[in-house]
């Protein structure tokens, strides 16, 4: 029959690999990104408070300072422009309650609010980043669902290094802006309560101030934009680099056995001097900018030094002179005005990076593989015979040309199929279609009766054991790789499961028995190991029906010897589908399936194959001639 075609074509798979540069500012992912940060709203909001706290204090530091110290304390004034929040007040009644004098008050009243903009600068970096790790581990954990669920032809189109790099780099990249902006806003908040002061102190000094801020906007808006395009280069080097340097070590035994090394050596260090020149040259623009950011500062200063001792010396016109303390404010606010330019010219660079990672992430979480899901899932039966049947398959990846063409068959319960082929026939693509990994555009798939495609997925392959040529090892111990979390197998049935496919043997004689962790992929395993615990594994869990895909390729004939009473042992009793090269490996099989080119070219016994089948004959006499 023919499926209805999935609503949304796929996605191509350049365009999830496309490099995105990023907008400045894309309001409506920030919008997204709300999603999952809005449930530590409240986090936020103690961050925005103590924010508030120590903008507030810092400010009220150079007031204490100038105001306080130098103009009531140390010159005796008591007319002044600036406001002293009762600063003043304040610390006479802290002298009078210390018996100390009224410097000695105003340097331990400054001292205690120095230590509130610490205190509360502290707490509100450590609620800030304590909101956006939460959240973004929301948002990493929702992206790795996504991907785990993504359909084998996702995979077919997709690089797993850059699947790697969205769930990992791009989410860093996220936090840093996140966390950056939280510090941005604390480096504004003091700008606007600062400007205010200033503007009650003396209006035409603070214009002359303000003068020198336009022109820092506009050379770190240059500088920015030189180093965004550097920095660019510099990171996708980088990433070269990495991978150049991950494919040497990975096939580094190709590599010397090929005498490679020099040839090698010389592309790397290609990519690494291409890394180093854009690296230097956007040094060399940081060092500048920071000599240009540096002068401004100090030619504010002077201004404020010049015109302001001259209102401090012959007055500002009205009479009014400044006082030396308000002189001294305003260039203690310099920075205060100027540090929020320079970091948000610092953040140039960082805003087109997070907007970049956002937009791969949620990519990511937008990039659909349409699948079959029937709105009402068949139940399979408490218990499966493991009657298989296939009925005019037909598949192709993408657009290509079909991989398999027209193929049917039936499997009785309890037999034992083998499938053998020339390489490309469509072999192992017949299974996955079974364990609707892939679904068939035309063509079905029936288990007992039941249409692979009307089941949930999750609940077929739970009745399916599946045992590769590549057999993955996980990170943990033998029993956890046994088991694999599942809380139904428990230890003594694990251990029963090893025992029955002879794993037990090996796994009894290694320091921790079975509870000896594993390195990196089961490296302090054999070929042989690894595949007897791949038997143990499958037979803890007691499918109904048992699919091999080349189970004892890549072994010695003595460790073959073992898995092949392994294989004897787990396919008692239950249908068994079996690929194989070597026709060795399935001499016990019922029925031998024969795949050429995608087509059935026979199905039957080994001996009436030998009549019927050519492509059967011909390996059977290229392999028992070897023997």
């Amino acid at each position: 029959m023919t499926r209805p075609a999935a609503r949304g074509a796929a996605p191509r798979a350049e365009v999830f690999d496309a490099d995105i540069a990023g907008r400045m500012l894309d309001v409506g992912l920030l919008r997204r990104l709300l999603a999952w940060l809005a449930p530590e709203r409240m986090r936020y909001l103690l961050s925005g408070v103590l924010v508030l706290v120590q903008a507030v204090a810092q400010v009220m530091l150079p007031v204490l300072l100038s105001i306080v110290v130098i103009d009531r304390v140390l010159m005796g004034e008591t007319d002044s422009a600036v406001p002293d929040f009762g600063l003043v007040a304040l610390t006479s009644a802290l002298a009078d309650a210390t018996g100390t004098s009224l410097l000695f008050a105003a340097c331990l009243l400054y001292g205690v609010v120095q230590i509130a903009v610490a205190v509360a600068g502290h707490w509100h970096r450590v609620t800030l980043a304590d909101a956006v790790v939460r959240g973004l581990s929301r948002l990493r954990r929702d992206v790795f669902v996504h991907l785990i669920r993504q359909p084998a032809a996702f995979w077919d189109r997709v690089a797993v290094g850059r699947v790697t790099t969205r769930v990992t780099n791009d989410v860093e990249a996220l936090y840093e802006l996140l966390r950056s902006f939280g510090a941005l806003v604390g480096e504004f908040v003091p700008f606007f309560v600062a400007l205010s002061i200033m503007l009650a102190a003396d209006v035409k000094l603070t214009l002359i101030m303000l003068a020198f801020a336009p022109v820092l906007g506009i050379m770190t808006f240059l500088f920015r934009r030189l180093t965004r395009n550097l920095y660019r280069a510099a990171r996708q080097s980088v990433s070269l680099l990495n991978q150049t340097m991950q494919e040497n070590l990975a096939g580094l035994t190709v590599v010397q056995l090929h005498g490679r090394e020099g040839e090698n050596l010389a592309r790397y260090t290609a990519i690494n001097e291409t890394n180093r020149r854009n690296e230097t040259r956007a040094q060399g623009i940081e060092t500048v900018y920071g000599a240009v950011n540096s002068s401004l500062s100090d030619l504010a200063v002077a201004a404020v030094l010049w015109f302001g001792g001259l209102a401090a010396v012959v007055g500002d016109g009205s009479g009014e002179a400044l006082t030396l303390g308000t002189l001294v404010l305003f260039t203690r606010y310099i920075d205060m005005l100027f540090q929020p330019i320079a970091a948000l010219g610092d953040q140039y660079n960082l805003l087109f990076r997070a907007m970049a990672s956002g937009e791969r992430i949620f990519q990511a979480l937008d990039w659909h593989i349409p699948v079959h899901r029937p709105a009402r899932p068949a139940a399979l039966p408490a218990h499966l015979a493991g009657r298989l049947s296939v009925d005019r398959l037909t598949f192709a990846y993408g657009e290509g040309v079909p991989v398999l063409r027209d193929v049917s068959l039936e499997v009785p319960a309890g037999t034992r199929l083998a499938i053998v082929g020339p390489t490309g026939s469509g072999k192992s693509t017949l299974v996955r279609l079974i364990a609707r990994l892939y679904e068939p555009p035309a063509g079905s798939v029936r288990i007992d009766g039941v249409d692979v495609m009307d089941v949930d997925p999750a609940q077929l392959r739970r009745r399916l054991g599946f045992v590769l040529q590549d057999f993955h090892v996980f990170a943990g111990s033998i029993l956890d790789n046994i088991t694999l979390g599942d809380p139904e197998i428990s230890r003594e049935r694990a251990i029963e499961a090893a025992g029955a496919v002879g794993a037990d043997t090996f796994i009894e004689a290694l320091p921790e028995g079975f509870d000896t962790p594993l390195a990196e992929r089961g490296r302090n395993l054999s070929q042989g190991q690894r595949q007897l615990l791949a038997f143990a594994r499958v037979l803890a869990t007691d499918p109904s029906l048992l699919i091999l895909d080349e189970a004892t390729a890549n072994v010695d004939p003595e460790t073959e010897a073992l898995i092949q009473r392994a294989l004897d042992r787990i396919t008692e009793g239950r249908t068994s589908i079996i690929i194989a090269h070597r026709l060795a490996t399935v001499a016990d099989a019922d029925r031998v399936l024969v795949l050429v080119n995608g087509e059935v070219e026979a199905i039957g016994t080994q001996t009436e194959l030998l009549d019927r089948s050519p492509t059967f004959a011909r390996l059977h006499a290229m392999q028992f001639r070897e023997l």
